[in-house]
């Protein structure tokens, strides 16, 4: 492999003393692993986020190594999560990403509308800006993955209101732990459950 291309970053997980293992979602070649020198580090802790865009340069010698990763920070979501709402909601569509993805399989309409929807999140000012674009996030993700779209299949993009946009996320949460994040990591789910107690709270 020998790839240098926009990433987001959707996972990065503690290797060794200082190193990182960063999941991203490009363009062209899908969700890629690496291996991050110095990702723990001063200069490449802010860069190695969850939700950053990052300009990546991936090499590896074979298809079975594990890719060395080079990254320049493009836009930073840092900034966001200081906040508790587009904190909870970068963190769980961060995670679906990172866990229901197959490494190397491309999805450019995927990655295309998790930017959008990391812009939304990051630009909208309240979450009624950016909830109806999750909705279409998780149903587009459902469809990639070859499981359908659940009950919002033909809702976007008119949605009537935020109460109506939680009652789908509702009817989507099934779908999405039994074909998704099935015999994942149970804290994956649990994003997207603190994430909905807080959406609910606007309505309460």
């Amino acid at each position: 492999m020998n790839l240098r291309a926009p990433a987001i970053l959707v996972a990065a997980r503690a290797h060794g003393e200082t190193a990182v293992i960063a999941r991203m979602l490009t363009e062209e070649s899908g969700l890629v692993a690496a291996y991050v020198a110095g990702g723990r580090g001063r200069t490449l802790r802010p860069v190695v986020i969850p939700g950053n865009l990052v300009e990546a340069e991936i090499r590896a010698k074979s298809a079975s190594q594990l890719p060395f990763a080079r990254l320049e920070l493009a836009q930073s979501r840092g900034p966001w999560l200081s906040e508790p709402l587009p904190a909870a909601a970068i963190s769980w569509v961060c995670a679906l990403t990172a866990t229901a993805l197959p490494e190397r399989s491309p999805y450019p309409t995927l990655y295309g509308a998790l930017g959008a929807l990391l812009d939304a999140i990051c630009s909208a000012p309240s979450a009624r800006g950016w909830v109806e674009g999750l909705v279409a996030y998780e149903t587009l993700l459902l469809r990639e993955m070859g499981y359908g779209g659940g009950p919002a299949a033909d809702k976007r993009p008119e949605i009537a209101g935020l109460g109506e946009a939680l009652d789908i996320l509702d009817h989507l949460e099934e779908p999405i732990a039994t074909y998704l994040i099935a015999g994942q990591r149970a804290d994956v789910m649990a994003a997207r459950k603190s994430l909905r107690q807080r959406l609910g709270k606007m309505i309460t």
